[in-house]
């Protein structure tokens, strides 16, 4: 066994492509992820904050925007990884220009999380004590009042680690992307490494991948506690 890892080793070409091809594909995916992982949160702490609102028990009760929201929500999450990606290329082609590239996986990793990080948004902001949101209220406090200086501030471990969750999804979704040319390590780990039989490459990619998530929950577990 040895002797044939051996063999596998000497034939890959891992130290040519490791400066120049693996190492910026990292970059890539990390811009990818992080840049997604922005927008994404941006939009689901808004949409998020919505459905809180308008939910049955919430400041502002409004079963048709609830229900809209839930539904479009639900809708963009039943999609799988893949398919998704594919079906929003007209779109992603017309907002952006093309279909390739990272600027392209960053629109097209961001309109398939955002509705995760709003779900995940919603269930943090449901954990906050609602005694503390009446008393809030009967001090006169406004909604947005209640919203970002009580109720973001007393989810915040909850959402750290929900939003941890879905960094390690968007991890998982750019490698997906880099099969339909968005680049980065997915596309070096198919490229480089399966086309081409080169399994040292892809097996090298694997680790990466599963070093960059166990970084990240290291440190959503520190970032919790902390916060807790």
């Amino acid at each position: 066994m040895l002797s044939t890892l051996a063999a596998e080793f000497a034939k890959s070409r891992l130290i040519k492509y490791l400066p120049t091809v693996i190492l910026p594909a990292i970059g890539s995916t990390l811009t990818m992820v992080a840049v997604s992982a922005v927008f994404s949160i941006a939009i689901g702490m808004v949409l998020g904050s919505v459905l809180y609102v308008t939910d049955r028990d919430g400041l502002l009760p409004n079963r048709y925007i609830y229900g809209i929201l839930s539904r479009v929500t639900d809708v963009i999450r039943s999609f799988p990884t893949f398919i998704l990606i594919v079906a929003v290329s007209p779109l992603t082609r017309a907002v952006i220009g093309t279909t390739i590239g990272t600027k392209a996986a960053i629109f097209a990793i961001t309109l398939g999380c955002f509705p995760f990080a709003a779900r995940m948004t919603e269930s943090a902001l449901q954990t906050v004590d609602r005694k503390l949101v009446k008393a809030m209220q009967s001090f006169g406090a406004s909604i947005f009042q209640i919203i970002w200086k009580v109720l973001f501030v007393e989810a915040l471990p909850v959402l750290v680690s929900n939003y941890t969750i879905m960094l390690i999804n968007m991890i998982n979704m750019s490698a997906m992307a880099g099969a339909v040319g968005a680049g980065g390590l997915g596309a070096i780990a198919l490229t480089y490494g399966y086309q081409q039989f080169d399994y040292v490459i892809m097996y090298v990619v694997v680790v990466i991948l599963i070093v960059i998530v166990s970084l990240l929950q290291s440190l959503s577990k520190l970032l919790y506690q902390r916060l807790k």
